[in-house]
Formats: C-alpha cells, structure tokens, sequence
C-alpha cells in the first residue's frame, strides 16, 4: 500500500495544482525553503523534467534521479533572473546535492555527521527515500514549494532524515542575541583592543557529555581574556555537531558555562549555534558581528586549544576557505598566545552558498 501511495503521489506532484488547491502554510517547510534555497521559486524545470518524473511511475528512488535538475535546465532557471544568476546557479546545486546524497547515496562532503542515518542500500534508506516522496506530494500544494517537484523532494529528504538544523534556532537574533545586539548599538568599540572573542567549540566524545574538557579549557581562556577587557562581546560558536546525532549544541553549552561559571553577563554573550566546521565558525561569527555593526577593520580574537589555534593559523586552513566557501571569512592577523589568534573580519563573509544544506 506504501509503494501505491507512494506512486500516486509522484505522479501526482509533476501536474499542475488544481486552480482550488487550499494554500496550507507549513511554518518550518517556509524557514527551510527561505533559509536555504531564497532564490528558488517554482516552477524550477520545464516539461521534460515532469515526464522524467512521471515515467518512473512512481519507483521513489527513480523519482529522486528524475528530479535532479540538469546542467541546462539550471542555466535556464538562472537566465530568469539575470541579477542573480550565481545565486540560482549556486542553490540549484546545493538542492540536487540533497537530493544525491539523501535520495541517491552520494557520499557526503563531511560522512561521519552527515548523510542519512540509514546506511545507503539498506531497507531503511529506501524506506527514507519512499516517506520522502510521500511527503513531497502531500506537501506540494504549499506556497514554500510552489507545487515544484524538486525542491519538495529536496526539503521533504531532510525532513524525513531530521535534518532540518538549518532553521532550529531561528530567529536567532530576536531569540537568543538582542541583548547583546541592543548592547552593541552604543558600543564605544574604539575602547577595546578587539571587536570580540570568538569561542570555538570542541565536541566530547559520548553522546552524554554536553561540554567537553577541552570546551570547558575555551571557555576559560575566552572568560579569562573577558575579564581582561580584550573585547566587550564573546561569541560562542558551535552546533549540535559531535560526536553525531548528539542531543547537545556547543555554543548553548559554552553560553551555559560562561553565565554560570563565570558570571559573564547575558547581554555580552552572542550565540551562533550553526556552524559545524572550523570554516564556518569564522565565517558566521563574522555574520553576527556585520548584524552588530562591530568595525570590520579591527580584529577579532578567535580562542580554543593551541592545537585548534594551530590549524587556524596555517595556509591549509586558508585553502581550506579557498576550497569549502570560495573565499576568506576572515585573515589571520597574529598570534596572541598558543590558545588565541587575532583575525580581521571581511565582508565577504555575507556570500551565501548553501552547497551544504545544514550549515547555510
């Protein structure tokens, strides 16, 4: 009865939406869609899209490959809209980049925290792929998929995977940073030798622990140069990252140690829960000092373990940059101890490329 239902709606998601079609909202499928894929609209692909769709007759992983967008039908959707062509080219690929890894098995960028929890050939993976395009029909009539196959398949494979860390702190700023944002606003910066410290987070190495010795170590360093009056702001950086499927999100944890252990006010911390990799530690922790309107020509300073410090500081961790966002977050402007690193924030890091799906 699945695979039927299954078959009926795929069929069913490649027609035109009855001109009646109730506009049911899903508020967490409009923040995915927004958050990942902004310059995407349905309809994506023309006919020949549809009829690769339709003529799997339903076989959900068939569906999937057929709802892969192809080279000219990306270059199609770009010339729609010619000031943001790249943007469109971009997220085209990060959307079929769900769909192979989610839907196909491709082997993930990152495998050990992301791609399926089922492993790929394995009933259970079918059984995600087939829940899937389940979702993807029942959920076509709503205005964040505008009834467009490819991006329904796209979210719906997260959704069905849990995958859906894009949006789980949202609004960020109104929820978690407006103190600190109000704060920032008669912010005397030119008082402080940096802008902030960038706390990064270490995972433990159990699902249990929600901060790890070596967190605790940075959460220390980084209160210690508080205290010292380097900077008026810390920004505790990390998501529920390692070890995988943990239950407990890195920078909440710091935030957590920092106010309880330390005594550091609430409107001097700021949150990005986010990032999951070292890269896009620096680069959203830039993000929110361009939303405090902190000075991009002044210094932050980036602590954790010295090990940690080192790879930041190398020319592999600037090609690293070069080759995972396409540029410099920020740059390396002098080491400070083994356990800190200043950086010079850069306004490219405002580019968005959501090539991985979980850390936009």
């Amino acid at each position: 009865m699945g695979r039927l239902m299954a078959a009926a709606l795929a069929i069913s998601i490649a027609q035109p939406l009855p001109a009646a079609a109730p506009a049911v909202r899903d508020t967490q499928l409009a923040a995915m869609a927004a958050r990942l894929f902004p310059a995407l609209h349905g309809p994506l692909a023309g006919d020949a899209r549809d009829r690769r769709v339709a003529a799997c007759a339903g076989v959900p992983d068939c569906v999937v490959a057929a709802a892969i967008l192809r080279d000219e039908e990306r270059e199609a959707l770009a010339a729609r809209s010619p000031d943001h062509g790249d943007d469109v080219r971009r997220q085209v690929d990060g959307l079929n980049d769900i769909l192979r890894v989610y839907g196909v098995g491709k082997l993930p960028r990152y495998p050990l925290i992301d791609g399926s929890d089922a492993p790929f050939g394995s009933e259970a993976f079918a059984a995600k792929v087939a829940d899937a395009v389940v979702m993807a029909g029942a959920q076509r009539g709503d205005p964040a998929v505008g009834g467009d196959i490819s991006l329904s398949l796209a979210l719906a494979l997260l959704d069905a995977n849990d995958k859906n860390a894009a949006v789980a702190f949202e609004p960020l700023d109104q929820r978690y940073n407006a103190a600190a944002i109000r704060r920032a606003r008669t912010m005397a910066w030119s008082r402080y030798r940096y802008t902030a410290i960038l706390v990064l987070g270490v995972g433990p190495d159990d699902l249990e622990t929600p901060l790890s010795a070596k967190g605790k170590v940075n959460v220390r360093v980084a209160a210690e140069q508080f205290a010292k009056g380097a900077a008026p702001f810390l920004i505790v950086s990390g998501g529920a990252v390692h070890p995988r499927d943990t239950p407990h999100v890195e920078a909440l944890e710091m935030r957590r140690a920092l106010i309880e252990r330390y005594g550091i006010p609430a409107d001097a911390i700021v949150v990005e829960p986010y990032a999951r990799h070292t890269t896009t530690n620096v680069r959203n922790a830039t993000r929110r000092l361009i939303a405090m309107g902190a000075p991009l020509d002044r210094d932050m300073l980036v602590v954790s373990n010295a090990s940690h410090i080192d790879a930041v500081a190398s020319p592999a961790f600037v090609e690293r940059n070069r080759r995972e966002l396409g540029y410099q977050p920020a740059t390396a402007d002098g080491r400070i101890a083994p356990t800190a690193i200043a950086m010079k924030p850069s306004r490219e890091a405002l580019r968005v490329d959501p090539a991985d799906p979980l850390d936009p």
